[in-house]
Order: structure tokens, then sequence, then C-alpha cells
């Protein structure tokens, strides 16, 4: 099944899934309203499948769980930030190119 690497991660599971995760983590902050967050989808699905084990890829609905996106100043979406040990590394904002996502994601490694 496509996307079963993702993690739907509500404001009560950020804590441990993200920041208390033992790997580098991508956080996909959307809606489902959201355009350009489903164009992203799939070029968030082939990095979570292309880095399995070694990264965890994760989605945070923002209409769903907004206390975690008002922490990390989600102002627009499609969002992705990587967060390693704890903190927040980088971020990308829009539908952008899959080897941006790539960029991203190697801050982290």
């Amino acid at each position: 099944m496509a996307g079963e690497e993702i993690v739907q991660i509500s404001d009560s599971s950020f804590e441990s899934e993200v920041l208390g995760s033992d790997v580098p983590v991508l956080v996909d902050f959307w809606a489902p309203w959201c355009g350009p967050c489903r164009i992203l989808a799939p070029l968030v699905e082939e990095i979570a499948t292309s880095y399995a084990g070694r990264l965890k890829v994760a989605k945070v609905n923002v209409d769903d769980n907004q206390e975690t996106a008002i922490r990390y100043g989600i102002r627009s979406i499609p969002t992705l930030i990587v967060f390693k040990d704890g903190k927040a590394l980088d971020q990308l904002i829009g539908a952008v190119p899959k080897s941006e996502i790539e960029k991203l994601v190697s801050k982290a490694f």
C-alpha cells in the first residue's frame, strides 16, 4: 500500500513521534482542501520509500492539529520541516520539486 511509511501525527503524538525520534523526521504540514498539498503528497511518499529505515516521514493535518501548527509558525501550507534530535533544522514552503525536498532531508544526515 502506498504511503505506509508515512505516520499521521496529532498534537498529542507530535512530541513522542517527532521530537523523541531516534532518526531524523520530515514533517509535512498539510490540509485536505489544499491543492498544492495534494501535488506534493506523491513526492513525500517517494521520499518516505527511498529513505525507509533512515528517515521517519510524518504528516500533520493543520486543521485538526492547530496547536502544533501554531507552535512551528505554520502560516501557509504545504510546509515541510526536517527535525533531528528534537530540533527543527530547516523548512520548505509550497509545492516544490523532489530535488528540493531531497536537499532539505540531506541536512539531517
